[in-house]
């Protein structure tokens, strides 16, 4: 069966899953393969809870006429997102960085939700499974989307182009992640910039932060519209303690995010808002209703201490931008917990003592915790679990605390203990 064939029964079954404990009635269940699983051996179970058909890509599995069989589930399900992609006549705006692309996508999902009807990538299925998953979503009563796209090696970024089609592009920033998989800063600089590349070849537009040389110089000869200290939209900062206030228009926008660099994702909502005539007062009132979540920059307010919890994700660039922004604050008892930051491949250890270097010129009280973090530093923990004990015995009162590490090392888990 071609995709064309197979988009006719999308279009009578217009939901995809990829597990059957998601599965809903009158979906169509597509069996995508694993290291650990493969997703042909479910494709009855979804048919008996409901689905409409289950593509498979072993014969075996092709067993009634409610199973459609390919050469390759995954390589369907992108196909199948690129041919929808080509029947939406809608701006679809794709984000990458290495540090606030999802911030900054739900700063933009919630200014554009306010007057259009808008779709974005939920949480952070960035991937060659997610984007595809993502561009399914959407349909004929959305106006815009906002598709998020992550790499952890060169062509990636091209190739999510190739499935979602955008026509707008923002690279949020440039910096030090996955060098495990990239291999150096040149390579990430490289790939980011395929999403550039893609917008000049359709001739769509950029949003480019005007305070970012690499990102001014990758853009030039590119139609763009600028935010920043020298961009197109601008604004002044009002206050950073605890949380981000700035003056846009005359007015005054009272975020609920944490740190200067913060500032950057804000001024990128408001700008593409402008671009799509989001009038200023529901740009205000969006972002003035936006709260993170799920371990990214949120204020933590135990019986014993204010936590600053930013343990979603870590990496050179956005670890450094924290501790100077947290350094900045004017809080009383200021105590940092520190996780390591993986894969960083060769530039592991170097990038940690860089770390540890960084809390000592700003006379930041510190705790290390994590393999790497522990072999560099006097004041360390090898694991979570190690420092949860220590401070079970010795209680910690009374503190503003800064939780920022790496996903694998689940500093969430110690807001229990503190």
């Amino acid at each position: 069966m071609d995709i064309k064939d197979i988009y006719d029964i999308f279009k009578q079954y217009p939901t995809i899953c990829t597990d059957t404990r998601l599965a809903t009635k009158d979906s169509i269940f597509i069996s995508l393969k694993g290291e650990k699983f493969n997703g042909n051996e479910f494709a009855l179970k979804s048919i008996e809870d409901g689905c409409a058909y289950a593509i498979v890509d072993e014969e075996e599995y092709d067993v009634n006429k409610h199973t459609i069989f390919v050469h390759d589930a995954l390589k369907t399900l992108q196909d199948l997102a690129t041919y929808h992609r080509k029947q939406l006549n809608i701006p679809l705006i794709a984000i990458t960085g290495t540090n606030g692309k999802t911030t900054s996508k739900e700063l933009i999902n919630a200014v554009l939700n306010s007057e259009l009807s808008c779709i974005a990538t939920k949480g952070n299925l960035n991937n060659h499974i997610g984007v595809p998953l993502s561009v399914l979503k959407i349909n004929k009563q959305h106006e815009i989307a906002v598709i998020e796209m992550g790499a952890n090696h060169q062509k990636e970024i091209e190739f999510l182009c190739n499935i979602a089609q955008p026509n707008y592009g923002v690279i949020t920033n440039i910096g030090s992640a996955h060098l495990e998989g990239f291999g150096s800063l040149q390579a990430i600089i490289d790939t980011k910039n395929e999403l550039y590349e893609f917008i000049k070849y359709s001739k769509g537009q950029l949003f480019v932060n005007s305070d970012d040389e690499l990102l001014l110089n990758l853009s030039d000869g590119i139609l763009k519209k600028t935010y920043g200290e020298s961009g197109d939209i601008t604004a002044s900062i009002t206050d950073i303690t605890p949380l981000i206030s700035i003056k846009y228009n005359n007015e005054i926008i009272n975020s609920h995010l944490i740190g200067e660099f913060q500032i950057s994702n804000i001024l990128l909502a408001i700008c593409i808002g402008d671009y799509f005539n989001v009038s200023s007062i529901n740009i205000k009132r969006s972002i003035e209703n936006y709260i993170p979540k799920n371990n990214r920059s949120q204020i933590v307010k135990t019986n014993k201490n204010t936590l600053i919890l930013d343990a979603y994700n870590a990496n050179p660039s956005s670890m450094r931008a924290m501790l100077n922004s947290f350094a900045n604050q004017q809080y009383k008892n200021k105590l940092c917990i520190l996780g390591d930051m993986l894969e960083l491949g060769e530039e592991s250890i170097k990038e940690h003592i860089h770390i540890i270097k960084l809390t000592n010129e700003l006379k930041l009280d510190c705790i290390f915790v994590g393999e790497i973090f522990n072999s560099l530093n006097e004041n360390g923990f090898k694991t979570r679990v190690e420092l949860a004990e220590k401070i079970n015995s010795k209680k910690i009162y009374d503190k503003t605390i800064l939780l920022k590490g790496s996903r694998g090392i689940e500093l969430e888990k110690l807001i229990e203990f503190l």
